[in-house]
């Protein structure tokens, strides 16, 4: 199937985020059919439980499925389910629930300790982590390891391959940790490595996935999938007490059925990346190739503070990111700026060609 074009929306030259783009229109139309007539709230509805359905068949095994509307609660909810008081989650330094979610999953969790791990790109280095493991850990003075938490794509838009996760999974259940996977981006993530989901979660070690779809194109959906249903035990209570029981569930469950039907949530995904491609390729050819291989959806590239200037007043819109934490290879100019572009399926070539054309002035 292709995907719906959108015109006249409102994101020329838009490479702020893709929660920054349109509802896809597919998923707007789902939730204009779905909004007609009643059904029984909180997660009650037959349009949840096909959705449950469709995870199952979507990941060839019985699944525990919990929607909510954020990705935050959805990776909070998970980590704090999957961990104790005193557990300790091995993530990047750099990923999401370590830099963006306001200790979101310490709130939750009731205390655990997220502890950060260093590597190129954003991934876990493997021996970053067998270097951490081999630390004092455990009571009563210490938290215990609890949880391997591996971002899919990463903050840096690279992914892991299904050697590399294999690997961190193999060393984390050495220590009898549990393996979490944040997949905001798992669909950009899925179609760079060409595998079926199941391949790419469950078949390799993860126990438990935050699959995203609000950045792929809905409104406002996520999932909590738990490839283990009696690991899932009292997460429906976790949910309710933490506030995340949308009570006309319906209209989170219609976005994701939508997204998931007619591979939908793969050819958004595919467009955005080819978006991505292009940008890269383009902004290359004047001299501003990407800094880390470009792996799903997101670009990151140094820039002159002119060049930053110049597509400003153009009206381009981008995140200018901090570089200290970039390694001293990659150590940027004080005339320069690191900044991020994220393409979404509603970027346009148009909006491509127009940016590249500015910045080469």
């Amino acid at each position: 199937m292709t995907v719906k074009t959108l015109s006249g929306h409102n994101c020329c030259m838009n490479f702020a985020s893709d929660n920054a783009a349109p509802v896809a229109p597919e998923i707007l139309d789902a939730l204009a059919r779905e909004n007609t007539g009643f059904a029984i709230g909180y997660g009650n509805d037959g349009t949840t439980s096909r959705v449950e359905r469709q995870f199952s068949e979507l990941f060839e095994r019985d699944v525990a499925v919990f929607l909510v509307a954020t990705g935050t609660a959805a990776n909070a909810l998970a980590l704090a389910h999957l961990s104790p008081p005193w557990g300790a989650v091995f993530c990047h330094a750099e990923a999401h629930i370590a830099t963006d979610e306001c200790g979101a999953p310490e709130f939750f969790g009731s205390g655990l300790k997220l502890v950060g791990l260093p590597g190129a790109g954003r991934k876990i280095a493997v021996s970053a982590l067998e270097e951490a493991l081999q630390r004092a850990w455990g009571g009563p003075h210490h938290v215990t390891p609890a949880v391997l938490s591996l971002t899919q794509a990463t903050e840096a838009g690279t992914v892991y391959q299904r050697d590399e996760i294999a690997r961190l999974v193999a060393a984390a259940r050495a220590r009898g940790m549990l393996v979490h996977m944040d997949g905001a981006r798992f669909a950009n993530a899925l179609e760079r490595l060409g595998l079926t989901p199941a391949e790419a979660t469950w078949r390799v070690g993860v126990d438990v996935l935050s699959f995203g779809a609000t950045k792929g194109g809905a409104m406002a959906a996520e999932a909590v999938v738990f490839f283990d249903p009696g690991r899932a035990a009292g997460m429906s209570e976790r949910r309710k007490r933490g506030g995340h029981l949308i009570s006309k569930h319906r209209f989170l469950a219609v976005q994701i059925e939508a997204f998931l039907s007619d591979n939908l949530w793969r050819n958004l995904a595919r467009r955005a990346n080819h978006m991505a491609d292009r940008l890269a390729v383009r902004l290359a050819t004047v001299g501003c190739p990407p800094i880390w291989p470009v792996e799903a959806n997101l670009i990151f590239v140094v820039i002159r503070r002119e060049i930053h200037k110049r597509l400003q007043e153009a009206g381009a819109t981008y995140y200018v990111m901090d570089s200290e934490s970039l390694p001293q290879t990659l150590a940027v100019d004080r005339d320069c700026l690191l900044v991020r572009l994220v393409t979404s399926f509603a970027t346009t070539e148009a909006d491509i060609d127009r940016f590249v054309v500015i910045a080469q002035g």
